[in-house]
């Protein structure tokens, strides 16, 4: 069955998820952490709808495959079909603000890396990318104001703010227009902050959002 995104007063929203569409390194320390030059223009991936997950159940990481980095984001889901949007089209589309987590099978990437080949799976695989619900919003007065954290086992892991971003929400997304027709249902992340790490096998997640969004979650042993 297809993922569809909710809202926080528990309304469905009106499609199901399609694609995930990502951004690698929106945050300078991020990139110097994982020792990446910082991006003059926003370096774009998808996650297909299978890769994502809700909360609500325990969070399922490949583990055998490797080491399964964490990255906490913030989610927008998209309400209207956009192509070569302009940033003040782009804001508008944005209907929900939410949580997210793209997993990443670290070691994977870096081989992957090392060869010059895709990504894909290493952060495309089925679940890897737990969704909170939405906010229901028309339009964000501020995105720099927003503030997200990751907080494992009691322990403050991730700290992002949009004002941080390399590339702001309405610009990024509308970049995204530009190489892949946005649809309604479609979710957007908008990159990480520093601070990513290893998941931990049984671990307990808080995820929370200036606006009153807080989410928990739980990793499978």
């Amino acid at each position: 069955m297809r993922f569809v995104p909710r809202f926080t007063d528990g309304q469905a929203f009106s499609h199901p998820l399609g694609k995930i569409v990502c951004v690698g390194r929106n945050y300078a320390d991020h990139a110097k952490e994982l020792n990446n030059p910082i991006p003059s223009e926003p370096l774009l991936f998808i996650k297909p709808a299978t890769s994502a997950a809700g909360f609500d159940r325990p969070i399922e990481a490949p583990f055998a495959r490797g080491e399964v980095h964490f990255e906490a984001e913030l989610a927008l889901l998209i309400g209207e079909r956009l192509t070569h949007a302009t940033t003040e089209e782009a804001e508008r589309a944005v209907v929900g603000i939410g949580l997210a987590l793209d997993l990443t099978l670290r070691d994977v990437q870096a081989r992957l890396k090392e060869k010059g080949q895709p990504w894909e799976v290493a952060k495309a695989f089925d679940g890897a990318c737990p969704l909170s619900d939405f906010l229901p919003l028309s339009r964000v007065p501020n995105w720099s104001a927003l503030v997200f954290t990751l907080e494992i086992d009691g322990e403050l892991r991730q700290r992002g703010e949009g004002a941080d971003m390399l590339f702001p929400i309405p610009t990024l997304v509308a970049e995204m227009s530009r190489h892949f027709t946005l649809e309604p249902g479609d979710v957007v992340l908008t990159g990480t902050p520093a601070g990513v790490g290893e998941l931990p096998r049984g671990a307990k997640l808080r995820l929370s959002l200036t606006g009153g969004l807080e989410v928990e979650g739980q990793v499978a042993e």
